[in-house]
């Protein structure tokens, strides 16, 4: 790497923008030991840009659950703080969109991400977003950002392609460190691929597992799975020339989280996509809850360092 981008990169890892990611404590949510308001505090003793939060995180306690008012508590304790929210839902239909864009607003959050989850040839299911994407484009200039997250059933062209015809200003990829191997792509050149319109990230690690003729992956701690966690953080660091292109990293350590294949070498050109449930995590056995809910915790901010010190070693290089 050339001297000007090396010291790039240090400026940018100097500063890089981390936020929470719920699903870094998705078992604590599930069983309500870890509440929305209680990733406010995690941030915040954290040093974080931010929190990345589903609109179903924390079960009966979810945003989606709350009234006005909690609502309006949870935008002053994020305000208190000086951290930005992303609100995050699975799916891409009208009512699904519409309750997130609800929900984003009342937490004076700044950004949205979806993804869609639709069964049908591939040809239909892109026509499918397509007007997804069109009803949700009279938000446009609402004051939120939106993201659409590759995740796992379609290829990094696909996306790109469904974003420029969008017509948006306000639409971008949300890139998945791992998401992209269940959809037969390779890391660093899905990434290489999506890599225009790129502005947001979840982070994570995984074990890549051939199934068939694809790959499937359950996620592992970072560090530990087949992901090069490392380049891609650098080559996202670099996006954008005069200023950083990317500007929110989630960490979204999610142990155990498995995902099959989607999408594979012979599969021709117009596949057929399985219907897929939204993200979740096996829940632990009966005795083994509390072990295993403080051994996510433990594992959620050991991926902070980690993460960190790689940012380290990118200023000290």
């Amino acid at each position: 790497m050339g001297k000007c981008n090396q010291e790039l990169l240090a400026e940018r890892a100097r500063n890089i923008p981390l936020y929470l990611h719920a699903y870094a404590f998705h078992l604590n949510m599930r069983y309500e030991r870890v509440l929305p308001g209680d990733l406010l505090d995690i941030a915040h003793q954290q040093k974080l840009k931010g929190v990345k939060i589903h609109v179903e995180d924390g079960e009966s306690q979810s945003l989606q659950k709350l009234n006005d008012q909690q609502l309006h508590d949870f935008k002053e304790k994020a305000k208190k703080y000086n951290l930005d929210v992303h609100i995050e839902t699975s799916a891409s239909d009208k009512a699904t969109l519409t309750d997130a864009i609800r929900i984003a607003v009342a937490t004076g959050a700044t950004s949205v991400r979806f993804y869609p989850r639709y069964e049908g040839y591939l040809n239909d299911v892109m026509a499918k977003i397509a007007n997804d994407i069109a009803w949700l484009s009279q938000y446009d200039d609402c004051g939120l950002s939106f993201t659409i997250e590759q995740h796992e059933d379609l290829q990094g062209h696909e996306l790109v392609t469904l974003v420029n015809n969008s017509g948006m200003k306000n639409l971008s990829i949300l890139f998945d460190f791992g998401n992209m191997i269940n959809a037969n792509e390779q890391p660093l050149s899905a990434l290489e691929v999506m890599s225009p319109l790129i502005t947001q990230v979840h982070i994570k690690d995984a074990k890549i597992i051939k199934e068939g003729k694809g790959w499937g992956h359950e996620a592992c701690r970072s560090g530990h799975g087949d992901l090069p966690m490392e380049e891609m953080l650098k080559a996202l660091l670099l996006l954008g020339e005069d200023k950083p292109q990317v500007h929110a990293f989630g960490l979204e350590e999610e142990v155990e989280y498995y995902a099959p294949a989607f999408r594979f070498d012979d599969e021709g050109d117009n596949p057929w996509i399985p219907w897929r449930d939204a993200s979740y995590t096996p829940l632990p056995d009966s005795n083994m809850i509390d072990a295993r809910l403080a051994q996510e915790k433990e594992h959620a901010l050991a991926q902070i360092k980690y993460i960190r010190d790689i940012c380290d070693k990118f200023i000290g290089n």
